[in-house]
Parts: structure tokens; sequence; C-alpha cells
């Protein structure tokens, strides 16, 4: 019985028992550290430490010691930063596509925002074209270029768009690509084999259900024959501020909010990317929406984000998922 107790204390703790595979566990800090509450945040890895970036309000950066299993506080940005997907890029962390101030009337944030996590600073990038500015929007890395699709031009009034434009980070240059095929925000963009899949998502607006408007098409960008495409089967679970990441063949789907339930989602769907086919891995132990997830040494982890849709309760808790390949 000691033994087995032992077991089940090293899998909530550390996430490294071979009990852990197919459930997800709760991570606990060694020191009882925790991070900074917030949502509308960015969840990511630069090397061996995860980083839980912007939110509402000005908030300090969050940094995990996945080799001490602890949190530390970096610097706050210079600005509030919130509602976009990051991107790593030469070991820096890239903000693009972000909105900055208060509910509704957010604005996009104007420039590049890049944090180097080397020196714990931020510094402020190439400025974004005036007409393409817009926040909740997708970003992504492919081939050494940023891919920003579709967001919000006027906070959560409205402006859906459905945009598509790359950036050059060695050259400065913006070009603007052909639309996709349809607007959404609050949505993750991911690649996979050299096809661009934008995932869940709505049409946000102020009115009587500002949780609803919710996309549950799947369209994907084929980088070798600029051809925009949708996938046949819609999202099993519908939501927007989801978490997206892949893993192998398929693409998870984490989380989410909706007008459908009060409690932030904690679904996963998973796209399998070559036959297009969905299926469902099992729920994370809290719902939560806005925030990211990160995969090191085949476990997948998320923290923080908002345990019911809209803004309350901010999150600081960690779990992590052992993925059994199939």
């Amino acid at each position: 019985m000691k033994n087995l107790i032992a077991l089940l204390m090293l899998g909530l703790m550390s996430c490294q028992s071979d009990m852990s595979i197919g459930t997800w566990n709760e991570i606990l800090s060694l020191d009882g550290s925790s991070p900074v509450a917030r949502h509308e945040a960015a969840f990511v890895k630069v090397k061996d430490k995860f980083y839980l970036l912007g939110g509402r309000d000005i908030r300090s950066v969050s940094i995990y010691d996945t080799k001490t299993s602890t949190w530390a506080q970096g610097v706050k940005p210079p600005i509030e930063i919130h509602h976009f997907q990051p991107i790593v890029y030469d070991q820096k962390i890239y903000i693009i596509g972000a909105f900055t101030g208060g509910w509704p009337n957010e604005t996009p944030v104007e420039n590049i925002m890049i944090y180097d996590p080397e020196i714990n600073a931020w510094s402020v990038g190439d400025s974004i074209p005036v007409a393409r500015r817009r926040g909740a929007a997708g970003a992504t890395l492919y081939n050494g270029k940023f891919y920003i699709t579709c967001g919000l031009q006027n906070g959560h009034i409205g402006g859906h768009t459905n945009w598509f434009d790359v950036y050059d980070p060695q050259t400065g240059q913006w070009e603007i690509l052909e639309d996709a095929p349809r607007t959404r925000d609050h949505f993750c963009a991911i690649e996979a084999q050299d096809k661009l899949y934008l995932l869940a998502g709505r049409n946000t607006t102020t009115g009587d259900n500002p949780f609803g408007g919710l996309v549950g098409k799947v369209d994907y960008y084929d980088f070798s024959k600029k051809t925009w495409n949708t996938v046949p089967d819609t999202l099993p679970h519908l939501r927007a501020g989801n978490a997206a990441i892949l893993f192998h063949d398929e693409i998870l789907v984490l989380g989410g909010e909706s007008d459908t339930q009060e409690l932030a989602h904690n679904h996963v769907d998973a796209l399998q990317t070559e036959r297009h086919t969905w299926r469902s891995y099992p729920s994370m132990l809290q719902g939560r929406h806005g925030t990211g997830a990160i995969l090191k040494d085949g476990k997948l982890f998320v923290a923080s984000g908002c345990g019911k849709r809209g803004g309350e309760p901010e999150l600081t808790t960690m779990e992590c998922y052992h993925i059994e390949v199939p």
C-alpha cells in the first residue's frame, strides 16, 4: 500500500510515472511557487523553460524551470498585451496580432512586441501596417516567416476579418496574401505537413450572445499549392478561446469557451491531418480558456487561463498529459 501511494504522488508531482500515461495530472511546484493568474495570454516553451506572458492588465512574465520544478517572475511588458498567439523565433517570443486596452473597446497593438528570455527584457519590433492591424488573430511560423490569419479590428465590438498576411522577420517585409475562406477570431493557427490549419474560434460581438457565433469549420492553406481548402467534418465541440498544438500527425484542440456552458471547456479534440478525421482525448482536469499548450518530452502541458467563460476565475494551476501515440 505504501508503495502504491508513493507512485501516485510521484505521478501527481512530476508527471514522470507510467501511471500518468493516458491521464491528466496536476503539476505542483517543489517550493510552493505558482504563476501569476492571467487569461487571454500565452503559454510557450523556450529551451527548458515555460513562459506565461501577456493577458489582461500589465502582469509580470511567469517562468517555470522544468529542471527545478519552480516558478519565478520576469519583467512586465511595456504595455498591456492580450488576445494573441505567440511565435518562438531565434529563441525569442514574438507577439503579433494582439490587442491592448480594456473590454470591449480594445485596440490592435501597433507594433510587433518581442520578449527575450535570455536577458528577461522586452523590446518593440517593426510597425504593423495600419490597414492590417488586428487582435485575436492566428500567428504561425513556417520556413522562417510569420503567417498571420483572420482576427478582429475593433476589439469585442466587431470588425471580423478573414485576412491572410506574411511577415519576414529578416527583412521586415509585409505581404498581403489570399483571404481565408471565412472570418474568425479567438482561435489558433497550426502548421502541419506544409499546411496551415485554422481551428475553432468565433465571430465576436457585444450583442445578446457574445460567446456565440462559433466557427465549426476548419480551413487550411496548402503552402505548396497556394490554395485554401476546408476539412469536411466540423470540430466536435464548438468553442473559441481555445489552445491548439501539433503532436505527430494530429492537431489537438484544447479547452475554450462557448455559449453552451458556463464553465470553460475541458474537451480535447484531435484532428488527424492526413485523413482529416476527428477523435477525442481524455478531458483536462480543469476547463480553461485564454491560454496555450506546450509539448515537452512527449508530454502535453497546459497552465493558467480562465475557468469560466468571460474573465473569472483566473487560474494558477498547471496539468500535463502523457500522450499515447496511436
